[in-house]
């Protein structure tokens, strides 16, 4: 007899490609706000929404997220998801993961890079801090999976950009072995596991570059 159960699908998460998004300046002006990076996550992790439930997930009215959406559309963070509701716009992240190069620009696309990064760097330390509050009540197999490191090594530039990309690259291998967010939701053992890589000269060492003035 046939069983009349469900059956998962198959597995061809072996070497599945992860998509990604590499922003234009102007595309990251528009991205480093941090509710949007903050809803463009929430897309991503939790799958497509509305801006009404994203309203309430983030304590807004519906205005302001209906147009944060927009602009996440308008440079191709996030789609509209076709055939839905005509009542309710659905949205989903059109990408898995998104990619900013270490920058090699001056002036207004630097300081567009920085504004990213900082608030990125924000979105990171409020999610490292709820993160610490959830730790006493995790399960103990997920306890001993988490960690906060902090080491110091002596390198040079080229030894460190090819650990910081040795590193990354793992990262990514994981990812393709893994299935897409959306298809984990299903897996009762699976969760979203968040690894935050923070790789820098150590604070104050290194001199200014030729030309900058001294604080």
């Amino acid at each position: 007899m046939k069983d009349p159960r469900p059956q998962p699908p198959a597995d061809t998460t072996a070497s599945r490609t992860v998509s990604r998004v590499v922003p234009e300046p102007t595309a990251l002006k528009a991205l480093a706000h941090p509710v949007r990076l903050r809803m463009l996550g929430m897309l991503r992790v939790d799958g497509p929404a509305t801006a009404t439930q994203l309203a309430v997930r983030l304590g807004l009215n519906s205005g302001a997220t209906s147009y944060h959406l927009r602009q996440l559309a308008q440079y191709g963070f996030i789609e509209e998801v076709p055939h839905t509701s005509k009542r309710d716009r659905w949205w989903r992240a059109s990408h898995e993961l998104t990619t900013v190069p270490a920058s090699e620009a001056e002036g207004e696309a630097l300081d567009l890079d920085l504004a990213f990064s900082q608030a990125v760097l924000s979105l990171q330390v409020g999610q490292m801090q709820q993160a610490l509050e959830e730790y006493a009540e995790l399960p103990v197999e997920w306890r001993k999976a988490s960690t906060a490191s902090d080491i110091i090594i002596p390198m040079t530039s080229k030894q460190a950009e090819a650990l910081t990309k040795r590193l990354t690259d793992i990262i990514l291998e994981a990812m393709r072995a893994a299935p897409p967010l959306g298809e984990a939701s299903g897996k009762p053992d699976m969760v979203p596991f968040s690894v935050m890589l923070h790789a820098f000269p150590y604070p104050g060492r290194l001199p200014h570059r030729e030309g900058e003035d001294e604080p």
